[in-house]
């Protein structure tokens, strides 16, 4: 079904399957780096979200609603086109010139992060609100001083009650690296998309794309699953095995009482 895939290209010295390695590579480049940065910005706007200093905040909130609400291929176009038109002209022709890919691939992991980051911020912050007031109080009565507080009480227990949405945001990040194709990255989707017109094989060139994008979420997947189970909080959550038993007791005893 695929033997389109073990071709050589008409220029020769390439088969396309290395075009689609090649593409699988520059995703789980742009997903992997993407995901590293937006995860440490978004835990820190997620921790200034909760701060008692309002300046401080409402910053955090603007950038929120800003990178939150602009769709992730505007912001790659913005980074892409518009950034080195609006900045000194010799900052931006030293942008331009930047040789490729890494003239397409900066923009669009920049657009990718920060987009992400708003995301991943949103849930550190309702993570942090979701835990009691006495534990920062408690904190702050031991001496501890406000970074301490977030870095060893609340940032700790947030962290792994958002844990399940944060598998959310890693798919989704890897499904989004597709946007980047817009401003000329060779990445999965572009080259799949670049194998059907030299090869008119539409099923195969976006089946085996398909097939990737797959085996990548469920990867992603099992891998954060075992990060969750491994940073559990011991007691949270309840065996459903024992809860199930108790339903069917009870319905059992409905039935007994109707009868």
């Amino acid at each position: 079904m695929f033997s389109v895939l073990l071709e050589e290209v008409p220029e020769g010295g390439e088969r396309y399957l290395d075009w689609l390695m090649t593409g699988l590579g520059w995703t789980l480049f742009l997903a992997l780096a993407g995901w590293a940065i937006a995860f440490a910005l978004g835990v820190a706007v997620g921790c200034a979200r909760t701060a008692r200093k309002p300046l401080v905040a409402a910053l955090a909130r603007l950038y929120v609603e800003v990178f939150r609400n602009i769709p992730v291929i505007v912001q790659m176009f913005i980074w892409y086109f518009v950034m080195p038109e609006m900045l000194p002209r010799a900052w931006g022709d030293a942008i331009k010139a930047i040789p490729p890919p890494w003239g397409s691939v900066i923009p669009a992991l920049l657009g990718l992060a920060l987009y992400t980051a708003a995301r991943v911020a949103e849930q550190v912050k309702a993570g942090i609100e979701a835990l009691p007031p006495g534990q920062r109080k408690a904190a702050e009565a031991l001496g501890m001083r406000n970074l301490q507080v977030y870095r060893l009480v609340l940032l700790p227990q947030a962290l792994r009650i958002i844990m399940p949405t944060l598998t959310s945001e890693v798919m989704g990040i890897f499904k989004n690296s597709s946007v980047a194709l817009t401003i000329g990255v060779l990445e999965l989707t572009a080259q799949a998309r670049q194998i059907n017109e030299f090869t008119f094989q539409t099923f195969q060139a976006f089946g085996a794309a398909t097939l990737l994008y797959l085996l990548l979420a469920c990867l992603v997947y099992i891998c954060m699953r075992l990060i969750e189970r491994r940073l559990r909080i011991p007691g949270e959550q309840a065996d459903p095995a024992p809860q199930g038993h108790a339903r069917s007791r009870l319905r059992w005893r409905k039935s007994l009482k109707e009868v």
